[in-house]
């Protein structure tokens, strides 16, 4: 998988090259709300709030300026959550609270259409920046940014957009991770950012 992070660099560039020259380059400012959930850690739900914010270059391509490619710096926070004292079943842990904090590049294809509705899908990468995992109110101590979660994070990512005013935009995205974080768990979120704002 190390190769992905130099596919994603090439990609990247030759866009970039592609575009710089012919068309004008716009940003893009991001803020928003994850909700998310580890599979496998038999904790359901998409209980996990966090939030999402960062910066994006975007680079229109082709006839009428349709179609675009997105490059998005982000910090966002992911993991897991549950919170349940009063639980007849004994098997669930009372509390549990997973704080994953990722430095994150999203690399997106986009078609817009009539200048109302983008969508979007890609891929990104993602590098753990911080950790924390709380189990029955306890800190788990063997839980540190060197293990036993992996420090990167490949993922796929489906995205929609609607203008709501000028370049102000809502954006709703979902994300799964297509290698386990740890062990066979993985990552899955969904991205909802009310102030995405294109320069």
């Amino acid at each position: 998988m190390k190769n992905i992070k130099y596919i994603i660099l090439l990609v990247i560039s030759y866009f970039f090259i592609n575009t710089c020259d012919a068309q004008r380059i716009k940003g893009a400012i991001i803020g928003g709300l994850n909700t998310t959930q580890v599979d496998g850690d038999e904790i359901f739900g998409y209980f996990k709030w966090g939030f999402n914010v960062g910066a994006s270059a975007i680079f229109p391509f082709g006839k009428g300026n349709h179609w675009s490619i997105g490059i998005e710096t982000l910090f966002t926070q992911k993991g897991s959550y549950q919170n349940s004292p009063n639980s007849p079943d004994t098997l669930l842990t009372p509390y549990y609270n997973l704080r994953l904090n990722y430095a994150e590049v999203p690399v997106l294809l986009m078609y817009e259409d009539k200048k109302t509705i983008t969508f979007g899908a890609g891929f990104a990468w993602g590098r753990l920046v911080s950790v924390t995992e709380v189990e029955h109110g306890l800190q788990v101590p063997t839980t540190t940014l060197f293990g036993p979660y992996k420090r990167d994070d490949f993922s796929v990512l489906v995205d929609l957009r609607f203008r709501l005013y000028q370049g102000l935009k809502f954006n709703f995205r979902y994300e799964y991770s297509m290698v386990p974080i740890r062990h066979h768990h993985r990552s899955a979120g969904i991205s909802l950012r009310h102030g995405r704002r294109e320069l």
